[in-house]
């Protein structure tokens, strides 16, 4: 059976750090710099033969740099005959360029979908993709993590007066998702979550 390696991209170092922490293991080694150019240089720093490979960038911050540095370390990690590449992305790119909005427009969510996968991606691991339909542009094994629950659980512990709060949506799109739950008292509080 292969061993775990955890890689992080340069997207959100921290929270690689947080997982590797959580499941007891060494962040593995990688360089990610840039050439004068400003082209993506990636070099993994131990090998991979054979292990089943985790790699954490999240698209956000600098989204293209950090998209282009994902795949080339998928595919660093595929031909380097790693058993199995899971790109674990919290934040999907271009997710919400999921759809033909008008005449010559581009699906971007699909074209990000075909990139990972021909860099040889195995499964993806990502959280609250803007619409589930883009799990259908992958010919490979996609979960798409609610935080739902995390967020109420958080909500609930941290705010002590959460029955008597309204968090507001900066759009109409992020207004469908409402939730009610019961508290302690068992009277039910609203959230309209962004």
């Amino acid at each position: 059976m292969p061993n775990i390696v955890l890689f992080s991209g340069s997207s959100h170092h921290d929270l690689s750090q947080k997982v590797a922490d959580r499941l007891g293991l060494e962040l593995g080694k990688v360089i990610t710099k840039k050439f004068s150019n400003q082209e993506t240089c990636v070099e993994i720093g131990e090998s991979v033969r054979g292990e089943d490979v985790y790699i954490i960038q999240s698209g956000c911050g600098e989204i293209n740099d950090n998209l282009m540095e994902l795949l080339i370390m998928i595919n660093a990690c595929k031909i380097a005959s790693s058993s199995r590449v899971t790109a674990v992305i919290p934040c999907f790119p271009y997710a919400r360029q999921d759809k033909k909005d008008k005449s010559r427009a581009p699906i971007s969510a699909k074209l990000v979908a075909n990139m990972l996968s021909v860099a040889g991606a195995d499964h993806i691991i990502t959280m609250d993709l803007h619409a589930s339909q883009i799990q259908g542009f992958f010919d490979i094994a996609v979960d798409n993590l609610y935080a739902e629950p995390a967020v109420l659980q958080w909500i609930r512990e941290n705010i002590p007066e959460w029955k008597n709060c309204i968090i507001v949506s900066p759009d109409a799109g992020g207004a469908k998702r409402r939730w009610f739950f019961r508290g302690p008292s068992q009277q039910v509080g609203s959230l309209l979550f962004l």
